[in-house]
């Protein structure tokens, strides 16, 4: 674990001055192994009927978390500062359709990329 000297924004999203050490976790995700993955490739979809809309195209957002602070402090943000989320790391994330969230997961690492391991889907839907 590291101390930073740099300023910071504490998870009340209040600026932390120089002379406050703030303490920086270097977080490893883990590396989905390949069969894991094949395995999640065969379990069952969330809708299993044909569909017309299953070729329409939707943009997935993923929230990890947010901080509530001042203009003023945003606009005083330096190069090199941290800003706490306020969101556990082992803490499910949403994955979020048009302002729904539609599935949960973790966040992972796949050949270098982040990427989400599905842990909570809603019930099917009926076609």
């Amino acid at each position: 674990m590291n101390q930073h000297p740099e300023a910071s924004v504490s998870s009340s999203g209040t600026p932390t001055t120089a002379q406050d050490a703030v303490e920086i976790q270097m977080i490893k995700l883990p590396e989905l192994d390949t069969q894991d993955q094949a395995a999640a490739n065969k379990s069952a979809p969330i809708m299993t009927t044909i569909n017309p809309l299953h070729t329409v195209k939707a943009r997935l957002q993923v929230y990890v978390g947010e901080v509530e602070m001042t203009v003023g402090e945003l606009l005083a943000l330096k190069q090199h500062q941290i800003v706490t989320l306020g969101t556990d790391v082992e803490q499910a994330i949403d994955l979020v359709l048009e302002g729904h969230t539609v599935a949960r997961g973790n966040l992972v690492a796949v050949d270098g990329q982040f990427a989400i391991q599905i842990s909570e889907l809603p019930v099917p839907l009926k076609a």
